[in-house]
């Protein structure tokens, strides 16, 4: 499954780059707005350091204007992925991408019927939302497997990519249900490393070497 960071902060993209598991970035207006900085400079810099697919999303609500918007993204770097509502005007723009061989992120998906209007439309991704799901008492990993097995019987290629990851059991949990990629905020990305038992075990190792008073180097 991909790896992608769920943030338009440099700062932590760069810091999470070195361990090799960064497989792209999604961003969405809130996260631009968190960043302060301006949408075009923000997804360039990101493109440039990632080589994986960047989302970047368009605000308009009506057809056209999406697709201008959403031409001004994809023009800014070959990596861009236009992000887009799951709504009528929203299909008919990630069809109209489709057509033109520009990727999409299809996003604020909570139905298995919306995943496949999506997958019909063209989308390069489709974005079920698992944490909010289970914040009104829905089955979020349920909803990843039901897309799973729809995409499946039918040969759809459209991606799932597993968003509103709350925490490491979500992206296991994706994993499981044959997510294609999970976008993860960045404390949850390195909450996926950490165990006790593993810094248990590795505080004894350690403390068992000092008492042999040898060094490998």
């Amino acid at each position: 499954m991909k790896l992608f960071l769920d943030t338009a902060d440099v700062a932590v993209i760069k810091d999470l780059l070195p361990t090799g598991m960064v497989d792209g970035v999604t961003t969405n207006p809130s996260l631009i707005a968190k960043s302060g900085r301006n949408i075009a400079e923000v997804i360039a810099e990101i493109c440039a350091l990632v080589e994986g697919p960047i989302s970047a999303e368009a605000v308009a609500t009506d057809f056209e204007t999406m697709v201008k918007e959403g031409d001004k993204l994809a023009s800014i770097a070959p990596n861009v992925v236009v992000k887009l509502p799951l709504t009528w005007d929203g299909l008919r723009a990630t069809r109209a991408f489709a057509d033109k061989g520009i990727k999409t992120n299809v996003t604020l998906c909570f139905s298995a019927a919306q995943a496949m209007l999506a997958a019909k439309a063209g989308a390069t991704f489709i974005s079920p939302f698992v944490g909010r799901l289970d914040d009104v008492g829905a089955d979020g990993v349920g909803l990843l497997e039901d897309i799973r097995t729809l995409y499946d019987i039918h040969d759809f290629s459209t991606e799932i990519l597993a968003a509103s990851v709350r925490n490491a059991d979500h992206v296991t949990a994706a994993a499981l249900a044959g997510a294609d990629a999970s976008t993860i905020p960045a404390d949850v990305f390195k909450a996926l490393v950490k165990h006790p038992l593993t810094d248990k075990g590795l505080d004894a190792f350690l403390a068992d070497w000092d008492k042999t008073g040898q060094s490998i180097l």
